[in-house]
């Protein structure tokens, strides 16, 4: 199979990675010099330092060659979610088509299908989703993805195209709820942050959070979740798996979480635009938190931890008190 990806970054760069063995890959960068550099030392250093790029892949910086490579085959999308609409314009309507980014789009507050609906509705079109840090991926660690669309044919090509031993691909017919969990996770991820940056500096003196608050946040986070997808036409079963809980425990407690990283520095007390600038990659939660909040408020459902989130991104909340802000509201039944 042909496959194309577009956006060299971390993701873009680590699935080329996997499914250079078996399919010829086009990995097509926006910047020519970043394309230049790629194709001639092999290694993407400034997303994905340490991984050796596979002398199968060709490094394309004409987004038109990259397109055509994929015309009966797959592309793919690995930009952020900024992108994701010019991407998805720039695409041939009959092509098959994912997206990796998760978030929702500042401004429109749509999802990615919800996007894809507007400018393709009868094209092939879905998401490929999960629990996975991109340097794992490359490295060929053990990961599992869920590649969702309402097209029972793209799912079956996203499975064929990465599927591997230690690449599972499952499916799902729930686009909506495996984007709102891509989503959601990130935003969670940024409170697990504040929450552990919080007990970093304390020494379990009264009123600090700790691993037990830590638990509650991702728990109740997880119903927060699962709440707006309903809204929104999703399935709850989909937030039991990969795209919801597997993604949510991941990003809210795995080292590598940008998102993570987001809340564990302003916890320190550094300014979010510091923040942002150290971490050197997209954080999708910043971006996302205050849509989901727009979109809840729009459809009467009640997001406490976003709202905190929002509260401590946007400087009208302090960390201290926003958590405990969250462990202090009134009691009510758990479903």
């Amino acid at each position: 199979m042909n496959v194309t990806i577009l956006g060299a970054g971390a993701w873009g760069t680590a699935l080329a990675v996997q499914a250079a063995p078996r399919h010829a890959v086009q990995l097509w960068a926006r910047q020519p010099a970043h394309a230049r550099a790629l194709g001639s030392s092999r290694r993407n250093e400034r997303y994905l330092p340490g991984i050796a790029l596979p002398a199968e892949v060709a490094v394309v910086d004409t987004i038109d060659a990259a397109l055509a490579h994929a015309a009966d085959g797959l592309v793919v999308i690995a930009t952020p979610m900024s992108g994701l609409r010019a991407m998805l314009a720039a695409v041939p309507g009959q092509a098959r088509v994912l997206w990796l980014c998760k978030g929702f789009e500042a401004g429109s507050g749509l999802l990615g299908h919800e996007i894809a609906q507007q400018l393709r509705p009868q094209a092939h079109a879905g998401v490929l989703s999960g629990p996975s840090f991109a340097e794992e991926v490359a490295r060929g660690q053990p990961t599992a993805l869920v590649a969702a669309s309402a097209d029972a044919a793209l799912r079956e090509a996203a499975a064929e195209a990465f599927h591997t031993d230690l690449l599972r691909v499952y499916t799902s017919a729930d686009p909506i709820g495996v984007e709102v969990g891509g989503a959601l996770k990130n935003v969670m991820a940024i409170a697990a942050g504040l929450c552990d940056g919080l007990a970093a500096q304390s020494v379990a003196a009264p009123g600090t959070p700790g691993h037990n608050a830590r638990a509650a946040l991702i728990t109740r986070g997880l119903a927060e979740m699962t709440r707006l997808g309903l809204a929104l036409g999703a399935r709850a079963e989909t937030f039991m798996g990969l795209s919801g809980l597997g993604d949510l425990v991941l990003t809210a407690t795995g080292d590598l979480s940008r998102n993570r990283k987001v809340g564990l520095g302003l916890a320190a007390g550094r300014p979010l635009a510091r923040v942002l600038a150290d971490l050197g990659h997209v954080a999708e939660g910043v971006y996302s938190a205050p849509v989901v909040l727009l979109r809840a408020r729009a459809v009467g459902v009640e997001m406490p931890i976003t709202e905190a989130v929002v509260g401590v991104l946007e400087g009208r909340l302090n960390v201290l008190d926003a958590v405990r802000g969250l462990m202090g509201r009134w009691p009510r039944a758990e479903s």
